[in-house]
């Protein structure tokens, strides 16, 4: 299955995209990640760790491209025999700016995944992030 969710809001795009390319910030908009454990803390191909979602959940990780110019990355997330794709954007719009993702894996996962991934981009361009903790 595969999915596609965007939000838009003020933040500027340069701002929205640090908060995905920084891993030290992504429980500061993604209520579901409460910390990341890989080698380098910035976003980068090949670069593979652990999220750590909910606290006890860990789920391995590993970014496939990034492209910092057109600010899109894409990484595999896989839980047993489980994975997920997910390739996400950034693009401004207006005074502000649009993110997006797309989510490609087994049907119920992607359902589930799906809210919870809408709040978090809603987050990612809002006026106020918290603080990300590693």
């Amino acid at each position: 299955m595969r999915t596609a969710v965007s939000a838009r809001g003020p933040v500027a795009p340069d701002e929205a995209w640090e908060r995905y390319a920084d891993l030290d910030r992504w429980p500061g908009w993604a209520p579901q990640i409460t910390g990341v454990t890989a080698p380098r803390r910035r976003l980068e191909p090949g670069l593979a760790g652990t999220v750590r979602a909910v606290g006890v959940v860990r789920v391995p990780f590993e970014v496939l491209a990034v492209d910092e110019a057109a600010r899109t990355w894409s990484w595999r997330v896989r839980v047993g025999p489980v994975g997920l794709v997910l390739h996400h954007g950034v693009e401004a719009d207006g005074d502000g700016t649009r993110t997006w993702l797309v989510t490609e894996g087994p049907a119920f996962v992607v359902a589930l995944y799906t809210p919870v991934a809408f709040v978090a981009l809603h987050a990612l361009v809002a006026s106020h992030a918290r603080a990300g903790r590693s």
